[in-house]
């Protein structure tokens, strides 16, 4: 059987978590968290890094830090995971799904100006594949209206755009360590704060809604409750076994890029057949090689080829069902327009196994 993707160890990640029970804290914001933020940092070139148990926490942090009020609409694609709809749903504010191009997979930036309204509040960014969206059109828009621009960037750690880094292209990024991403941690995340005006309350958010960090750093001589939040922090066992993986970023990205390349090395006569069309990198970005996707003539296609490399073991699936066709989406979001080009992908892609031990001949 060759699975979808399968968890390696490619670094120090054993032997920090034994660190981390040596240094007798297990519970988040010691060490190995520290280190975490700062090596998110020097990647993504973001001005601050908060590590959260997962991409679902830090798109939350990023809802209450635009300040989402009931009422209020968020633009962001249909073709996304639920996670980045929740996050605005919870706080009673409306999604709004736009279209995403068939070359690039990301949102369609002219289908974003058009959905603007006055109750526009940001714009929640995927950029898939880990391919960034084109953000210069997205922060063009978002100027114009005074919007914030939220980055979910869980498939795009070590990704850039015009030579800047996915994580510094919005006010806010969130990214993913989930075990299906580059760099894991089996379930973790981290959210990076641009707007300086948001830090010193991403610090509280993440903190329960309390302003333990200055207690920490002793700018305050008591800490109590100030502001809303939750228990965002991941543990230090998870952060130790991130620190291994981030430290051999550059390798990972290197290897899957290699991988990426050897699939449309591989494949690239069918395409040219007509078979298929295989994924590529857009203009003016450079990936990370976490995905490769076929787009298949239809579903009965896509179906057909799922089923038929299951024969032969291997896992090769599809996603994403439309968040503005499902029960929820139709209940607290709305649809700008018909999007087409999001139900055509939804019925013909088929992801390819991709992970660090991957053999591809």
């Amino acid at each position: 059987m060759i699975p979808f993707n399968k968890p390696s160890i490619v670094g120090r990640e054993l032997d920090l978590i034994q660190e981390a029970v040596q240094r007798g804290q297990l519970s988040g914001d010691g060490t190995f968290t520290k280190h975490c933020n700062a090596l998110i940092c020097e990647l993504t070139h973001a001005k601050s890094a908060f590590l959260t148990h997962s991409c679902t926490a830090a798109l939350e942090m990023a809802a209450i830090l635009c300040d989402l009020q009931p009422g209020d609409e968020v633009i962001m694609p249909s073709f996304t995971f639920v996670s980045t709809a929740n996050a605005v749903v919870l706080r009673g504010a409306v999604p709004v799904f736009v279209d995403i191009e068939l070359d690039t997979l990301n949102m369609d930036a002219a289908q974003v100006a058009e959905a603007v309204t006055p109750r526009t509040k940001a714009i929640f960014v995927v950029h898939y594949a880990g391919f960034p969206a084109d953000m210069d059109a997205l922060n063009k828009i978002a100027r114009a209206n005074c919007l914030w621009v939220v980055e979910d960037a869980a498939q795009a750690l070590g990704s850039s755009y015009k030579g800047r880094s996915a994580g510094s292209l919005g006010d806010l990024a969130a990214f993913s360590f989930h075990e299906t991403k580059n760099i894991i941690s089996g379930e973790g995340g981290a959210l990076c704060v641009n707007a300086a005006e948001l830090v010193q309350r991403a610090e509280i958010i993440r903190e329960k809604g309390t302003n333990r960090s200055e207690f920490s750093r002793g700018t305050v001589d008591k800490y109590t409750w100030v502001d809303i939040g939750s228990s965002f922090l991941p543990g230090e066992l998870i952060a130790a076994f991130l620190c291994g993986q981030l430290e051999q970023e550059a390798n990972i990205r290197k290897r899957r890029i290699g991988l990426f390349e050897k699939y449309r090395a591989g494949l690239i006569d069918l395409a040219q057949e007509g078979h298929c069309l295989l994924t590529r990198e857009p203009p003016h970005t450079t990936g990370n090689g976490h995905m490769f996707y076929l787009l298949l003539p239809d579903r009965t296609a896509r179906d057909a080829l799922i089923e038929f490399l299951k024969e032969r073991g291997i896992v090769a699936p599809f996603h994403y069902i439309p968040l503005h066709s499902a029960p929820a989406g139709k209940k607290y979001g709305r649809a700008h327009g018909a999007l087409p080009n999001t139900q055509k992908v939804s019925d013909t892609l088929i992801r390819l196994p991709m992970y660090f031990s991957c053999h591809i001949p």
